[in-house]
């Protein structure tokens, strides 16, 4: 998950329009949405293991 938090970032650099803004705001912004990714995935996880599916 954060090497596709990574990879977006620099497709974003490279070819997009967070070339425009300055790196510190980048680099916080993708924290900060790195940060967003991990707490839903371990939402998500401890989630599953709480509520069994039926299927």
């Amino acid at each position: 998950m954060l090497f596709l938090v990574a990879a977006l970032m620099l497709l974003g650099v490279v070819l997009g329009t967070v070339a425009h803004a300055p790196l510190t705001f980048t680099a916080v912004a993708a924290a900060v949405i790195a940060v967003w990714l991990g707490v839903f995935a371990l939402r998500e996880r401890h989630g599953r293991r709480r509520h069994p599916s039926a299927h």
